[in-house]
């Protein structure tokens, strides 16, 4: 089977690391709702795998799948399978329409709780708000993944939060970790990128992020351990300097290391250039560089 080598392997034209592979799994698994096509379309967006013109390899993509199919490593949709999964989940509707202004003190908020999204139909309407209110707006997560929604003592929703699969290859971080090529195939799940936090336009609430990312922190890892059988033992995540400072990070006790190159999530293929984002991580235990290098046993 590919997946359990750790160099990269040739499949439908394009080399696919241990952990591209594991993913494109996990994206099969966790949707079975998609049809063939919208899974082809989903697995290229998060690999930016297109053409010199920016074109989805569908048809390159739909032989991986296959022959992932035909190993038995992945069970594929029926080929009449469709179903307009995607319209439903990102229609917008008055249920996300803004509400009342949330302001003052983060203390009179209080027991402020990252609350684990669970029901189909929370996922919908967290991705609804996402898709309207975030900059980046919604994109599937590729992946082991978990959402949260920020909630204030009286239940109500002030904002949301997403962790899911690490970037592939981080110069800056990988040289701060130590890894080599072989320990960052191995265990880069044990990494776990804060890809989304959003905190609703009417909360105006200070410091609601820092608290929120701090909470998040606290629970990252049995949350990671229910759903996944493994705890992450440091996070990571992107801020675009050009639009914001990171202060939210900063104050939560984040530790910036530097910046990307500029190539997008999966640099090893990747040569489009994107901007340059300023890197941040934040370890969950005070050896994990034991467990990234495998100098430790981990569960």
């Amino acid at each position: 089977m590919p997946e359990q080598s750790g160099t990269p392997v040739l499949i439908s034209g394009r080399y696919f690391t241990t952990q591209e592979l594991l993913e494109i799994k996990e994206t099969v698994r966790l949707f079975p709702g998609l049809s063939r096509t919208e899974l082809v379309k989903t697995i290229c967006e998060n690999l930016n795998w297109v053409t010199p013109t920016g074109q989805y390899k569908t048809n390159s993509c739909q032989q991986l799948l296959e022959k992932l199919e035909r190993q038995g490593l992945v069970t594929l949709p029926d080929k009449q399978k469709c179903r307009d999964y995607i319209t439903k989940q990102l229609s917008i509707g008055p249920r996300t329409e803004p509400g009342l202004a949330v302001e003052g003190a983060v203390s009179k908020l209080e027991p402020i709780e990252v609350a684990p999204v669970k029901s189909r139909e929370d996922q919908h309407l967290w991705n609804e708000y996402v898709h309207r209110y975030h900059g980046l707006g919604y994109k599937r997560p590729f992946g082991a993944h978990q959402r949260y929604y920020i909630v204030s003592g009286d239940e109500q929703k002030l904002g949301c939060l997403l962790f899911a699969a690490a970037a592939w290859a981080l110069k800056v971080r990988d040289e701060w970790i130590g890894w080599t090529e072989v320990d960052r195939s191995l265990r880069l799940n044990l990494i776990v990128n804060n890809t989304r936090l959003l905190i609703f336009p009417w909360v105006r609430v200070k410091n609601l992020a820092s608290k929120t990312l701090s909470l998040a922190a606290k629970r990252i890892g049995f949350d990671w351990q229910k759903r996944y059988g493994y705890r992450p033992v440091l996070l990571e995540t992107f801020v675009d300097p050009e639009k914001y400072r990171g202060t939210c990070y900063k104050a939560a006790n984040w530790i910036f290391l530097g910046q990307t190159a500029g190539r997008g999530r999966t640099e090893l293929h990747n040569k489009r250039p994107f901007s340059r984002k300023d890197i941040y991580v934040y370890p969950l235990v005070a050896n994990f560089r034991s467990y990234l290098k495998e100098e430790k046993a981990h569960e």
